[in-house]
Parts: structure tokens; sequence; C-alpha cells
């Protein structure tokens, strides 16, 4: 989808993407005759279905578990003139009174300016750790490891591919800035420090949890949104815990609100939302 009048407007990397909540308006769906349901049905499936088959666009569709909203949707597409033109589908698809937006979130997807560089990794790791001399065969296959990882690592952040495992939590956070508690004050060595305890948490997760990481500053309300994929509501539930004693999250972190839904085909989601 596209507007030949309207360039388009792509990052240098990455994607843009936008978390969508709404609320229905049964009042008014049930306004609507059985052949006007099933067109509004059939207009948001077309759309969905119009929307996967662009190229390098994502769409994920969730109930949402609380009366926060009824209906969301990640949507993960390089071009902001097209990711802002599915929104207003979306937001009409049904028709023009029934999906009322309750929340929303704009964010870019981004690597991340704490990831290990190669120089880090010999030094540190290599030479340092492992006592491996720089040069030898030994080091030099496990730089190779080591940048065939980062790679693959890399694309995930920017370009990244999300399973249909069923659960999903969104929310958005930002690093306080308040007099000794100011992220920002810190050296890079530091946060980088810090940083890398908050990412050893993580990665005891690996197969438990999908995290994906979007950068929102001077694009919404707080700096990051963060998106947590999982089977099973527990292992959510425990990641944010066991982070809450990391020093990044309990003197550093600020959060917005929590958001959780369940990934669902849309003949299902019709359903579940009583449509």
């Amino acid at each position: 989808m596209s507007d030949t009048k309207v360039p388009p407007l792509v990052p240098r990397e990455g994607w843009h993407v936008m978390h969508l909540f709404y609320q229905i308006d049964h009042s008014q769906w049930m306004i609507l005759s059985d052949e006007e349901r099933r067109a509004a049905k059939t207009r948001l499936t077309e759309l969905v279905q119009e929307i996967r088959a662009t190229k390098d666009t994502h769409l994920l569709t969730f109930s949402i578990a609380t009366p926060k909203a009824d209906i969301g949707f990640m949507l993960l597409t390089p071009d902001l003139q097209v990711a802002n033109a599915y929104e207003k589908q979306l937001s009409l698809s049904l028709g023009p009174e029934i999906l009322s937006p309750v929340y929303s979130y704009l964010s870019q997807t981004e690597g991340s300016e704490y990831t290990t560089t190669s120089e880090q990794y010999a030094a540190e790791t290599l030479v340092a750790e492992k006592g491996l001399a720089e040069g030898s065969p030994e080091f030099e296959q496990a730089m190779k490891e080591f940048e065939d990882r980062m790679a693959h690592y890399l694309k995930h952040r920017l370009y990244p591919v999300l399973p249909d495992w069923p659960a999903v939590c969104f929310y958005p956070m930002s690093k306080r800035r308040q007099g000794d508690d100011n992220w920002y004050s810190l050296s890079y060595e530091k946060r980088r420090e810090l940083m890398a305890g908050h990412a050893r948490v993580g990665r005891t997760y690996s197969g438990r949890i999908l995290q994906l990481i979007t950068g929102s500053t001077g694009l919404d309300e707080y700096e990051w949104g963060v998106t947590l994929l999982a089977k099973d509501t527990i292992d959510i539930k425990s990641i944010v815990y066991e982070m809450r004693f990391d020093e990044v999250t309990a003197r550093y972190g600020e959060f917005g609100d929590f958001y959780i839904g369940m990934q669902l085909p849309l003949d299902e989601l019709f359903r579940r939302v009583c449509l």
C-alpha cells in the first residue's frame, strides 16, 4: 500500500511499530443489521490480509484480557506513511462508531547501544577471561562465532519476525532523570555495566519469553516500548518481577500501564469480543 504522491518516511534502519488498543461499542454494533455486521467483519478480515501481504509488514491481532480495552493490534512496517494509513483504516474497519481508541503507542525497532562490540568481546572475554592469544586459531574461531551470533541478534532487533505465542504483554518505560537517580548523568561504562546485569536476567528466559524493545524517545510519552511474547503468563509475571530487583529497574525504571492480550486468529477473535 502506498500513495505515489506522498514520499515514504522510512528510517535509515529498523521499522516503525504501532501498538493500538480499542474498545468496542456494542450498543452501536447491535444497531447494525446481520448483513451489515457480516460486511464489517469481512472488511476487517480483508484489511488484515492486505496488511499482512504488504512487504516487510507484520500485524498481530489479540484480545485484551481486562476491560482496559477489548481488541489490540501490533503493527510493524518500515514506512510511517503506510503505518499511519493502515492505523486509520483499522480504526474505521468495523464502522465509524464501533472501535474507539483507548491507548496507542508509537516506537521504532532499534539496536542497543550497550551491545558488546567485537573489540570488547575480544579484549574482555577472549583475552582477559579465556586467555586466548589474539590471532590464534581458537581466537579467530571464537570471534567468527561471536560475530555471526551478533549479526543474527541485531537482525532480530531491527527486523523481527514475531511468533504466534498466545500471551502478549506490552508496557512503555523510561529511565528516571531525578536527582541522584538520573540515568543520563551516569557514564557510558557505568550504564553498560548495569545493563549487562539486566541482560543476564533476560537471557535466563530464552525459549520462554521473546522480548522486543523498541525505542520511542521523541516519538511518544516514554522512551521505550516493551513487548513480551510467551506461552505461559507465569513467565511474563516472573521475568518482570525478577527484573524489578535489578538496579537498572529498581533505581532507574519508570513504567506506564501494562496491557495483557492473547493472540487469536480473526474468526476466534470475533467470537471472543462478542462480534
